[in-house]
């Protein structure tokens, strides 16, 4: 055949990161240790940055080349059913501050919060690894420096806690790929090729793993399909073809295959927890956050529709004079922004009234699971200390009356704009 066929289903995709440690420096790549459970939707992409010459003096009208400037890294992580570890993982690198402790005999508590300043010389954030299975046998890819841009987390009834994170990467990533040129006779039979097996370990799997040959026609100079049939399992690999052509005069052919897998290329096993229900989620408003507990307040209940809550970091990776190579050497943010949003019923003028004192209030909000042993649930509790309400459109909805709130986040003197609890059985998140 000249094309072998490989199963391309998105399902197929795995997802794995550096979520219990960071990177040590930017572009310095981590260990992998979690596989997580994501939407098939979630894909990491490189983002080339190329420029046709259209500005420049090419005697033509057209541009007649094109310049790399190398790329980015960016994509959406999205769990549809959250799990207490995606937030705990979204949040860790998202507000960029962890800290855990050991609860019960096999579980931790991490509580988390924004950094203030930088975590080094290039980074404002801290930075994990990640890297992506694409298909069955497409390729996989790895991806260093990758931060958490945006992290949103929307509880809406009737549903699971779902969780999204914008993925922003300095542009450095290694494929598990390799293109290979052998020179051989235009009536070769088999071509060896120098060094590298072929991944797989049956006969089947190492011809798909074969993705193409093409040789080098001496006559027109045109690359042309070769078609192959077998795959030996030794290092150098030796793969049979139908000769192309007739005669003993050498070209050039290049074989697309999967290399034997090493290093990064073994995924870590995955580790399951049960997802947050949104019913499960207690809601408190109004009170105050005394560093211990969330004291007085109301609790909301019927008459929540929907809580979303927006984490913006406005972080861009760079590439700045002194990187060395095509890919950034630094990533800072902007300046961090967050807002609350609560869809409830209109069954009172409370809201409205804090809107119109311009007065401040807090939020707890409790998603707590099954326990993991006697006393201790998966679960997670965010605190916000100090929010401003800054709009409550009143408007109708399934015939009865509700508002759309808006809630600034703030940053408290003492305990911050927010603090995240995240329990579970995992040690530690971006230490």
């Amino acid at each position: 055949m000249p094309w072998s066929i490989r199963n391309f289903l998105a399902t197929h995709n795995l997802l794995a990161v550096s979520a219990n440690q960071r990177e040590t420096a930017m572009n310095i790549e981590q260990e992998l240790d979690t596989a997580f459970l994501a939407d098939a939707s979630t894909v990491l992409n490189y983002q080339a940055i190329k420029f046709p010459n259209r500005e420049e003096l090419t005697g033509k009208e057209e541009p007649d080349r094109v310049h790399d400037l190398g790329g980015k890294v960016g994509g959406i992580l999205s769990f549809s059913r959250t799990q207490p570890q995606h937030l705990a993982f979204l949040l860790a690198y998202g507000l960029g501050e962890a800290a855990s402790e050991a609860v019960g005999v096999g579980g931790y508590r991490h509580t988390i919060t924004p950094r203030s300043g930088e975590v080094d010389e290039c980074r404002s954030n801290p930075s994990f690894t990640a890297a992506m299975r694409f298909g069955r046998q497409v390729l996989k890819r790895r991806f260093a420096s990758c931060f958490i841009d945006q992290v949103r987390l929307e509880l809406a009834r009737d549903g699971w806690a779902k969780a999204t994170g914008s993925v922003r990467g300095s542009g450095k990533v290694s494929d598990n790929t390799q293109v290979e040129e052998v020179s051989a006779a235009l009536n070769a039979a088999s071509l060896t090729l120098a060094d590298n097996g072929v991944e797989g370990g049956t006969a089947a799997e190492r011809l798909s793993n074969v993705q193409a040959i093409k040789i080098l026609n001496p006559a027109t100079q045109a690359w042309e399909d070769v078609s192959y049939q077998a795959v030996s399992g030794v290092a150098p690999a030796q793969i049979d073809i139908t000769p192309p052509g007739t005669g003993g005069g050498l070209t050039t052919y290049r074989v697309y295959y999967l290399p034997q897998e090493s290093g990064w290329m073994a995924f870590p096993n995955r580790v399951e927890e049960p997802p947050l229900k949104v019913s499960q989620v207690e809601v408190f408003l109004g009170g105050r956050w005394d560093g211990a507990g969330f004291l007085g307040g109301h609790r909301l209940a019927a008459e929540v529709r929907r809580l979303t809550w927006t984490l913006r970091n406005n972080l861009t990776p760079e590439s700045a004079p002194g990187a060395g190579a095509a890919y950034a050497n630094r990533a800072f943010r902007a300046g961090r922004e967050q807002k609350l949003e609560v869809d409830r019923d209109f069954r009172d003028f409370l809201v409205a009234q804090h809107l119109r004192d311009n007065d401040y209030l807090s939020f707890y909000l409790k998603a707590a699971g099954p326990e993991f042993e006697p006393g201790f649930n998966y679960q997670v509790e965010l605190v916000f200390p100090r929010l401003a309400v800054m709009a409550a459109p009143v408007k109708a909805a399934q015939r009865r009356l509700a508002e759309d709130v808006e809630l600034a986040v703030l940053e408290d003197d003492e305990y911050g704009s927010v603090i995240a609890y995240v329990q579970n059985k995992v040690s530690s998140y971006a230490a």
